[in-house]
C-alpha cells in the first residue's frame, strides 16, 4: 500500500506556526475569482491573512517545449493560447522576435494594421478586466455593460479575420489581409461612441462608496516592491513608475503617435483601476491617428523576402515561383541565422517578451516567453499578508493575471 503522505500536494507539507490556532484555507484552484486554475494557500489569523503561498501549474501545457518541435510559422497559432483574451498581442510578440532575428523589414501598411489590431486587443482585454474585477467585488451591472461594449470590438476583429477569441491574424513578415472596405469607418464610429461608455463605467464606480471601500488602500504595491518583483504594465505604472515599452523602446509606428502614459502613485486597487480606464482613452487616440496614417501608406502588407516570408494567397495561385516558395516554407520552414534574440512589447497586462535561440535550423533550439502575469502572481506573497480574506478577490482581480500566461 502506498504511503498516504506521498499523495499529499506539496502545499500541505509547508510548515506553519500553529500558535494562536491559525487556520489554513485553500483559495482555489476552482474559485471563480482566481481567473483560472490558481490555488492560494492562505494562513489566517481570524479574517486577516498572515501568509500566502500561490500554487500554479494546473494549466501547464508545455508551450515553450512545443515551440522547439514546430517550425516557426506553425507555432504562431499556439501563441493565441498564452493570453487568450488578447491573443493578437501574443501573435505580434512572437512574429516580431522572429522578424528581428531574421532581419525582416515589415511594410508600413502592415505595421499600421498591426498597431490597430493591438490597440483593439488592449481595449477588449481591459474591458474584460473591468467587468470581471467589478463582478468579483459585487458590481453586476458593470460586468454586463463592459461585455456589451466589448462585443463591438469582437465584431470588428471578426470582420477582419473571422475569429473572435484566438485570432491568428498576424503572420511572420506582415499580416494576412488588408482592411476590408468600410472597416475603418466602423472602427472610427466605435471610437466616437466608446468614450460615453467609459464615462458610464466611471459614473457607476468612481464615487460608489462600496467600490471605494473595497479598493482604496487595498492591495498596495509600493514603488520599490513593484520594481523588485518584476512588475510591468499597469501594475507597475499604478505604483508610480511611468514605464511603457511603446514609449521607451518604440516598435511598429508608436514613435510617430501622440499618446500619454497614465500612471498613479498610490499603488492600490483603485489606482490600478483608474490607470486601466485612462489607458482605454489613450488607445482610442492611437486608433484615430492610425486611421489617418492608413490611407497614405503603400498597399503592400507582406515583406518581400523569399527566404523567410510566405507569399500572399493571390501570388501562390497565380505565380509558379511563389507556389514553390510556399511549398518549401510550409514543408521545411524558414531557417533564421544562428544567434539569439529577445523582443519585448507592451501587452495589455505588461511586458511580453520572447527569447529565441537559433542554431540555423527550421525550429528554435530554445524559446522562452516572459509573461507579465507570472511575475504579478508572485507578488501575492508580498501584498496579501495583512489584508482581510474578503479583500483577496479584489487584489487578485486588480492585478489582472490570466493563468494561460502564468503556466504556459
Amino acid at each position: 500500500m502506498q504511503n498516504p503522505n506521498k499523495l499529499r500536494p506539496f502545499f500541505e507539507n509547508i510548515e506553519y506556526e500553529r500558535e494562536g490556532a491559525n487556520m489554513i484555507l485553500n483559495f482555489g484552484p476552482q474559485h471563480p475569482s482566481a481567473h483560472g486554475q490558481l490555488k492560494l494557500v492562505l494562513e489566517l489569523d481570524g479574517e486577516r491573512i498572515v501568509r500566502a503561498r500561490p500554487g500554479v501549474g494546473y494549466m501547464h501545457r508545455g508551450i515553450e517545449k512545443m515551440a522547439e518541435n514546430m517550425i516557426y510559422a506553425e507555432f504562431v497559432p499556439v501563441t493565441d493560447r498564452i493570453d487568450y483574451v488578447a491573443s493578437g498581442s501574443n501573435n505580434y510578440g512572437f512574429c516580431a522576435a522572429v522578424e528581428k532575428l531574421c532581419g525582416i523589414e515589415v511594410p508600413r501598411r502592415a505595421q499600421i494594421i498591426r498597431t490597430i489590431l493591438l490597440e483593439l486587443n488592449r481595449i477588449s482585454s481591459h474591458l474584460l478586466f473591468l467587468g470581471t474585477h467589478a463582478l468579483d467585488i459585487g458590481a453586476m451591472t458593470v460586468f454586463l455593460y463592459c461585455f456589451r461594449s466589448r462585443e463591438y470590438i469582437l465584431d470588428l476583429i471578426e470582420k477582419y479575420c473571422g475569429a473572435r477569441l484566438t485570432h491568428n491574424n498576424i503572420k511572420i513578415g506582415g499580416v494576412f489581409l488588408d482592411l476590408p472596405n468600410g472597416w475603418l469607418e466602423e472602427m472610427l464610429k466605435f471610437c466616437d461612441e466608446f468614450p460615453s461608455d467609459i464615462k458610464e463605467f466611471e459614473d457607476m464606480l468612481d464615487t460608489n462608496r462600496i467600490w471605494l471601500m473595497r479598493t482604496e488602500g487595498v492591495g498596495v504595491i509600493s514603488h520599490e516592491d513593484a520594481l523588485s518583483c518584476g512588475c510591468s504594465g499597469v501594475t507597475l505604472r499604478a505604483s508610480g513608475h511611468a514605464w511603457d515599452i511603446r514609449k521607451e523602446e518604440p516598435y511598429l509606428i508608436y514613435d510617430e503617435l501622440d499618446f500619454d502614459v497614465p500612471y498613479a502613485s498610490e499603488g492600490d486597487c483603485y489606482a490600478r483601476y483608474k490607470c486601466y480606464m485612462a489607458e482605454m482613452r489613450e488607445s482610442l487616440k492611437i486608433l484615430r491617428q492610425c486611421a489617418k496614417h492608413y490611407p497614405l501608406s503603400d498597399p503592400q502588407i507582406l515583406a518581400i523576402d523569399p527566404a523567410y516570408v510566405n507569399p500572399s494567397k493571390e501570388q501562390i495561385m497565380t505565380q509558379n515561383y511563389s507556389l514553390m516558395q510556399h511549398f518549401v516554407l510550409v514543408t521545411q520552414g524558414l531557417r533564421p541565422p544562428v544567434g539569439e534574440i529577445y523582443a519585448a512589447s507592451e501587452s495589455p497586462k505588461g511586458e511580453l517578451g520572447f527569447y529565441i535561440r537559433s542554431m540555423g535550423q527550421s525550429r528554435p533550439y530554445r524559446l522562452k516567453i516572459r509573461t507579465p502575469s507570472f511575475w504579478h502572481c508572485a507578488v501575492y506573497e508580498e501584498i496579501l499578508p495583512g489584508q482581510y480574506l474578503a479583500d483577496a478577490a479584489a487584489i487578485i482581480g486588480s492585478t489582472n493575471i490570466i493563468l494561460g500566461e502564468v503556466d504556459r
